[in-house]
């Protein structure tokens, strides 16, 4: 073992102690920034180039800063963003989240979908959908002014269109045109602030993250904005918190002009986003 390896080793179990999910990862995530090699290239690394600063940023990372604040860059199915102070850090779940949305455009067999993300903070969702559905058109809104310095560099030079504003009032222009809406909006309840693990609680913004005594306060605000986006059949895609399976879907009523409302697991099997089709006329 090298003097790196042994490092990391160490590493692991300080972050472990101070409580990091994922310890190991998280050790080995911080070594290859460090050295500028693969997280698979440790070994390689020689004892003679070992960087000390490997534990200035363990350190940060015992303190429970984000691991992709400390690098500066956040992976997302096959994408690798820039995010720091100000943007939510995109999760692993909402993959799966995307990953329905994009089988449903496809099954549309629309030449050129038309897709809005409300709420887009770095661009995650907005930037995996224009990558993976090559024809698509796809508008991404932001508000968050902080949140948007990120956004802009990572949606540079692709075709997202990109505006800033509320979700609520958002694309008026695309009213009654667009095939699917998605979005990953704050649904954490106000009384579960706690409760909230310290790496969000600490660095996302409050913004990103709360939205009422129950949560779903934002929700229901998108849930009519799709409404009027949507064309009739067209699809939302809406995620949200474990805790909230079955009382999203039934925010997508007949009543207010829905059908198919259902709920989705995520790879753990645990509720994780809401859809619905907007009924036909």
């Amino acid at each position: 073992m090298n003097l790196l390896l042994a490092e990391v080793a160490q590493a692991t179990q300080r972050l472990a102690d101070a409580g990091v999910p994922s310890p190991r990862n998280d050790a080995e995530e911080l070594a290859a920034f460090v050295h500028g090699v693969k997280r698979g290239a440790l070994h390689s690394v020689k004892d003679a180039d070992f960087d000390a600063r490997y534990w200035e940023v363990i350190a940060r990372r015992e303190q429970r800063e984000p691991l992709q604040h400390i690098t500066g860059r956040a992976y997302f199915r096959y994408l690798e963003l820039q995010v720091g102070p100000g943007v939510f850090v995109p999760r692993p779940e909402t993959e799966s989240v995307v990953g329905w949305a994009i089988d449903a455009v496809r099954a549309m067999d629309v030449v050129e979908p038309c897709i809005v993300d409300l709420c887009t903070g770095s661009g995650a969702i907005a930037l995996a959908l224009a990558q993976e559905v090559p024809r698509s058109r796809v508008h991404a809104v932001e508000l968050s002014e902080d949140a948007l310095v990120w956004t802009r560099k990572n949606v540079a030079g692709s075709r997202v269109d990109l505006r800033q504003g509320d979700a609520l009032s958002a694309f008026p222009d695309l009213d009654g045109q667009v095939d699917l809406v998605i979005s990953n909006p704050p649904y954490i309840p106000l009384t579960e602030w706690e409760y909230v693990a310290p790496e969000a609680r600490d660095y996302d913004p409050e913004l990103a993250l709360f939205s009422g005594e129950d949560g779903l306060d934002l929700i229901r605000g998108i849930e009519r904005t799709a409404h009027r986006l949507l064309r009739p059949g067209g699809v939302v895609v809406i995620e949200h918190a474990d805790t909230q399976g079955g009382q999203v879907p039934w925010i997508f009523t007949e009543e207010r002009g829905w059908a198919d409302a259902a709920d989705h697991p995520d790879l753990n099997n645990r509720p994780r986003f809401a859809t619905a089709r907007k009924a036909l006329p």
